[in-house]
């Protein structure tokens, strides 16, 4: 049962059909929804009314065009998720050319993974003290010429190496673009209906991955999946400098190399541990070291950011109860999607006996609606506030998850509809909100900071719920039997993250 589960969990993503947005594209359906005048004439959220600041700071926005700068941080972040779902069906083709067996291709993996969800927290900082668009910038630079060198690599040994500066430049990107965003649409309504655009780009990463991936591996080759970062990079680097204006530089903030090195480190064994665990078990030596080195490191950096004259992660932050809950809120959401979408093509392909296809046509309720539903959601968000709309969409997602927790291997396949459908429509009530609750609350000269914290804790609780959801699965009598128990915890978790949110996010301090 171990080698079912921990096999499975680089290479499973679905395969389901969509057309990648352009940046025009992506430009027009921001002037739709975020324009000027759609944000003055919509009211704004309840926990952040405007203010003579804030309209202040909407007169020092961005003169250039907002839409082409969201259009260009938008596809920033595509192709940073884009990379991390195009790769799952070029891996047997990488395996044929480089060699290497299935550890070597799951390093291939997760050198990127490990790196990127180390760095998320102290390249918010740096995004902060040196200009969020310095920072972006130099992302973009890192994660093109790693492209580049991966197309090129001649051993699998090297290409583990550039997935590594993968990560950091994926790293570098994430927490700079959501500053960008919070710098250019200062008012809360307009910001939240920005964040909706953007949340939107995840859905269309994971539509578009593998399709694209697929057509790239067959008529090219591996290598080809790689270069498709270098025009997508140039061209968001380009509308960075053209539209986006930099953001404040903290300049008196300094470098924290003790708390960089330690969030590093706990991030990274613990997200290593999690992710062999399924392989070498919890017993290993290794298992265990990895988590004696994310317990100490983690220690450390608690008492390193509260003595520490300038910390990297100004532990004050947290004071606010929206932003401590939001981070809280951003792991359960993540370790509950993560978690699902590790199982359910397990549980198709293994119970019901479907081809890997059939599986990802199986998951389109679920993945089509993060396509275009943050969009339509953000509008909801700008005008009610974030409480509702995420105490909704957890509901929404803990009930899909407990109507798969029922499933069978005779089950209709109504059944699992309805509950993708719910989950589906569940998560784009959720992501803008959050995310724009917590940039709202966070400090402007802390965004950087917060944006880093959040996708950190998001990418933890993701990593977390894949390790948690699988151990189950093998800790249980039959895979059924243990799906049934990971999808119900799945849904309690979800159910907490709701309650969560309602009690806390969006209350001041």
């Amino acid at each position: 049962m171990k080698e079912s589960i921990s096999a499975p969990s680089a290479t499973t993503t679905p395969a389901i059909k969509s057309t990648t947005p352009t940046i025009s594209a992506i430009s027009a359906s921001f002037e739709t929804s975020v324009s000027p005048a759609s944000s003055a004439s919509s009211p704004t959220s309840p926990a952040s009314p405007e203010t003579p600041a804030s309209a202040a700071l909407a007169a020092s926005a961005p003169s250039a065009p907002r839409g082409w700068a969201l259009a260009g941080l938008s596809l920033g972040y595509f192709m940073v998720l884009l990379d991390t779902t195009i790769l799952s069906v070029a891996l047997p083709a990488i395996r044929s050319d480089l060699g290497g067996g299935l550890t070597g291709l799951q390093w291939g993996v997760n050198a990127y993974t490990i790196v990127f969800a180390g760095l998320l927290l102290g390249m918010g900082a740096f995004a902060d003290r040196l200009g969020a668009r310095r920072v972006y910038a130099a992302g973009l630079v890192i994660f093109v010429a790693a492209s580049a060198l991966s197309a090129a690599a001649p051993s699998l040994g090297a290409l583990i190496a550039c997935r590594a500066v993968l990560g950091l430049g994926g790293a570098a990107l994430l927490p700079a673009s959501l500053a960008l965003l919070a710098h250019a649409y200062p008012e809360p309504a307009s910001r939240t209906r920005a964040l909706g655009i953007w949340a939107s780009v995840t859905g269309m990463a994971m539509v578009a991955g593998p399709i694209v991936g697929g057509a790239l591996v067959d008529s090219l080759s591996w290598r080809s999946i790689f270069l498709l970062n270098v025009p997508l990079g140039l061209v968001s680097l380009a509308a960075a400098y053209l539209f986006v204006s930099e953001t404040q530089r903290q300049k008196q903030r300094g470098i924290d190399p003790a708390g960089l090195l330690l969030a590093f480190a706990s991030i990274a064994s613990l997200s290593y541990a999690l992710m062999k665990s399924g392989a070498y078990g919890w017993s290993s030596a290794r298992i265990v070291l990895a988590l004696a080195v994310f317990a100490c490191s983690a220690a450390l950096f608690g008492f390193a950011e509260k003595k520490g004259k300038q910390p990297m992660l100004p532990l004050s932050l947290f004071k606010h109860p929206t932003v401590s809950a939001g981070m809280l809120s951003g792991m359960a959401i993540n370790a509950g999607l993560s978690g699902i979408l590790f199982l359910l093509p397990l549980y198709f392909q293994q119970s019901r006996g479907w081809s890997a296809h059939a599986s990802g046509l199986a998951l389109l309720p679920l993945t089509l609606p993060m396509t275009f539903g943050p969009i339509m959601t953000a509008r909801i968000a700008a005008r009610t506030g974030p409480r509702a709309p995420l105490t909704a969409g957890f509901a929404l997602a803990a009930a899909g998850a407990l109507l798969q927790a029922w499933s069978n291997a005779d089950s209709a396949y109504a059944m699992n509809l309805i509950g993708l459908l719910l989950i589906g429509f569940g998560i784009p009530f959720i992501i803008p909100p959050l995310t724009a609750a917590i940039m709202s609350a966070a400090p402007r000269t802390l965004s950087g900071t917060a944006s880093g914290a959040l996708n950190s804790s998001r990418q933890l609780g993701g990593t977390v719920g894949v390790g948690l959801l699988g151990a189950i699965v093998s800790g249980s009598g039959s895979f059924l039997s243990g799906l049934h128990l990971a999808l119900a915890f799945t849904a309690a978790l979800l159910v907490c993250g709701g309650i969560v949110s309602f009690v806390w996010i969006g209350r001041s301090r």
